[in-house]
């Protein structure tokens, strides 16, 4: 879905797929939706949607509370003289009155958030606007809900079926589990009946027979499967050709739907201080290391540990979790465990397309880079510079596609006289085998400003925001520069 537009209708692109897609690429902006009666606008924060607004007198937070039941009508008429004459935020009014406490008021402003954004998906014609770039930061209280809840609520309040039908792959489309961790493990709550409807999709049977078979109705299920198929949980089975068929033997999954929804049953406190653990080693683990196998370990082996690994640090699990960085950490322990996998498994597809001769002619495992780079960390943190340059040399030589060992060849040469022209090459390396990693760029800046070159430096940092727009190295290195 990386062709969908910044603007359009929601009845050409649906809503449910702009969210979803909007989440995969961690975007940060503004999504503005009018129609006739209104206008709604939803705050994207890296892919998150975290407030909402709305032109509609009914989303408003009074009218929210009373029909919640928090509020009466009288309470809710003299808070609301008392702002036309202090101007007051009418959350506030209500705390001073007493009429709610602040876990009231919490509760509300994410409670109608929440009914802003879900009021969405029964809309059937609207024009949307997504405005890339930083949002109001001024909200204290924010929604705190994956965006596969959120979809979730929304789409089980939609009651039009030509709708859903339009939305949905045709009707012989056979559905089996996604085999993509990121939307496979992602955090939505099920009810008790849509697991069921779950356990069904097993890569043979058709959306037709899921629907027919259903025990919860043809239109509930059908809703349940609009979701599911919608945020990725499950996707389309490809038809194999007629002659690939007999030679391709059908993959076994590494997973059950009961793993998948299987509940986390270690505490918030032991989660935080594993995952904190992890984080402080990612620089120094080689690929091996990080997703817990040795260097002979088959296919099999490499993707369960890495559909384990994903599944118990999944982003999404920071929704649960009161510490604010802990988002943050997971999606980099969660990429570089991706990164890892896709690079431990393009490594075994060589050794398998190797021609036989070759594999008759290796006696020994052919080095992947890892332990040079090691050496390399090591080597620096005791400010041998020169050594850490040497095995870093020998590491990118190893596996010149890994950009991390750019990365930090770049970084050693910035400890040694004369080092300026080399340094710069490796992180023009680190770019270009990684160029949607923000730290890159930032790091090429860093190096122009030991340089002198603030024109360079600025342009690198400027690049790094537009990536990553909370990446706090570039706007200190910017910063530093305007000042």
């Amino acid at each position: 879905m990386n062709d969908i537009p910044f603007q359009g209708t929601i009845q050409s692109i649906g809503l449910p797929q702009l969210l979803s897609h909007f989440r995969s690429q961690r975007k940060t902006g503004t999504l503005v939706i009018k129609s006739l009666a209104f206008t709604k606008k939803v705050y994207f924060q890296k892919g998150d949607a975290i407030f909402a607004s709305s032109t509609y007198e009914d989303d408003r937070l009074g009218e929210m509370l009373v029909k919640a039941g928090k509020i009466t009508l009288e309470q809710y008429d003299k808070a609301s003289e008392v702002l036309r004459e202090t101007r007051k935020r009418l959350g506030a009014i209500l705390v001073e009155l007493g009429y709610i406490n602040p876990k009231d008021l919490f509760w509300g402003v994410k409670y109608q958030v929440k009914e802003i954004i879900c009021s969405l998906f029964q809309l059937e014609e609207a024009e949307y606007d997504f405005i890339e770039g930083t949002i109001p930061t001024n909200e204290v209280i924010t929604l705190k809900m994956s965006m596969g809840n959120l979809i979730y609520e929304g789409v089980k309040r939609i009651d039009n079926l030509t709708r859903i039908r339009n939305e949905m792959p045709a009707s012989d489309t056979v559905l089996k589990l996604s085999a993509d961790p990121a939307t496979l493990f992602q955090d939505i709550e099920l009810s008790s009946q849509d697991r069921k409807m779950l356990s069904f999709v097993d890569g043979v049977k058709t959306l037709k027979e899921l629907i027919d078979n259903a025990l919860i109705g043809s239109f509930e299920a059908m809703k349940t499967l609009h979701v599911l198929w919608t945020i990725g949980v499950v996707d389309e089975k490809k038809k194999a050709p007629e002659t690939m068929r007999e030679q391709a033997p059908e993959h076994t999954e590494t997973f059950s739907v009961g793993e998948i929804l299987q509940s986390v049953t270690e505490s918030e406190e032991e989660f935080i201080k594993k995952a904190d653990q992890l984080f402080l080693k990612l620089e120094v683990l080689g690929e091996h290391e990080l997703l817990e196998v040795n260097e002979h370990a088959d296919e099999e082996t490499i993707t369960k540990n890495y559909y384990r690994l994903t599944r118990e640090f999944h982003p999404d699990r920071a929704y649960s979790s009161a510490d604010p960085s802990l988002q943050d950490k997971l999606t980099l322990i969660f990429d570089k465990l991706t990164r890892a996998y896709t690079y431990l498994k393009r490594i075994q597809e060589k050794q398998q397309t190797a021609p036989l001769e070759e594999e008759k002619k290796e006696t020994i495992p052919v080095s992947n880079g890892s332990d040079s780079f090691k050496k390399g960390v090591e080597a620096f943190r005791t400010g041998n510079f020169s050594g850490a340059i040497d095995a870093f040399r020998v590491a990118t030589k190893l596996d010149p596609e890994n950009a991390k060992y750019w990365s930090h060849l770049s970084l050693a040469f910035t400890r040694v006289q004369n080092g300026f022209e080399e340094s710069e090459r490796a992180s023009l390396e680190a770019i270009r085998h990684e160029p949607g990693n923000a730290d890159h760029l930032v790091n090429l800046g860093m190096i122009y400003m030991k340089k002198g070159m603030k024109e360079n430096a600025l342009k690198q940092f400027r690049q790094a925001l537009t990536l990553d727009p909370e990446n706090t190295r570039a706007k200190k290195g910017i910063k530093n520069i305007s000042g």
